[in-house]
């Protein structure tokens, strides 16, 4: 049998084109960019320094209700937890993540709000939370006006405290620590009366270990905040897919065990699940 000679530039070509094939290419966070796993892995975007929320644990590991959340999320898009990739996005960079395509999704105690949704779609909401006080266990802290002469403590730069003092008790001392744990400590030693932010933040640092049975939650509705995921302005599948997990997950009620497993110990009175789309002002 006579053998057909290749030329040179016809076999570069083929080797080019395996290649390319082999290859594929990135995809808004998804590495082998299908956006339906098999064998692929998902960029997903979450807190690291929030207990109950997300958490990236000593050993590598991460927890919270966030993280939770994320993971049947990816679940339902394709992924198995091995195929996660958890990347870090601090509260400032949140939007910027999505618009580089660093992450598929966000789910970092994304509070949904009109500025925005200008650059961002948002699935959800999958949580109500609110402004609240964490003081000790036996405080008599019942009210934000309790707080008039008393010393609150939150974190620099953040409008939690300020909140307080102009619309309830302006006559507290406002002190800011440069993070949560810092007003934790300062509320254990008697220093300040009590901490101020989002009660599900609150009840994720009551919820450690080391202070179990310690503090609680005031129990006070100063906000409404409205936790979404965030997902690339203009990424509709992918939005209506995430909107179609979160159903699922609280129809399963795999979100009430979520709630439970992350929220529990510090007693936290949680809002029921969300209606997708029901914005609470």
């Amino acid at each position: 049998m006579k053998l057909r000679k290749v030329s040179a530039a016809a076999a570069a070509a083929l080797v080019l084109s395996l290649t390319a094939t082999a290859c594929g290419g990135g995809d808004g966070g998804n590495e082998g960019g299908s956006g339906s796993g098999g064998g692929d892995k998902i960029k997903i975007g979450i807190k690291y320094d929030q207990p109950g929320l997300g958490l990236k644990e000593p050993d590598g590991s991460f927890s919270g209700f966030d993280v939770d959340v994320a993971t049947y999320v990816a679940k339902e898009l394709g992924y198995d937890a091995d195929q996660i990739e958890f990347v870090e996005t601090k509260t400032p960079d949140r939007e910027n993540a999505l618009k580089r395509g660093d992450v598929k999704f966000i789910a970092a105690t994304y509070s949904i709000n009109d500025e925005r949704k200008k650059s961002v779609d948002f699935a959800g909401p999958y949580l109500l939370a609110h402004q609240d006080l964490l003081v000790k266990a036996d405080a008599d802290i019942t009210e934000a006006t309790d707080l008039n002469g008393k010393n609150l403590c939150s974190v620099a730069g953040s409008t939690s405290a300020q909140n307080v003092k102009n619309d309830f008790a302006p006559k507290a001392n406002l002190t800011e620590r440069t993070g949560y744990s810092e007003c934790l400590s300062a509320l254990q030693s008697g220093a300040v009366d009590a901490l101020t932010t989002d009660d599900s933040i609150l009840a994720g640092y009551a919820a450690q270990e080391q202070y179990k049975g310690q503090f609680k939650l005031a129990g006070l509705k100063l906000s409404n905040e409205n936790y979404g995921i965030g997902v690339q302005k203009g990424d509709t599948e992918t939005l209506n897919k995430i909107n179609a997990a979160l159903e699922k997950m609280v129809s399963e009620k795999a979100w009430d065990k979520a709630v439970a497993d992350n929220f529990g110990p510090a007693k936290y009175k949680n809002e029921p699940a969300p209606k997708i789309g029901e914005i609470v002002k």
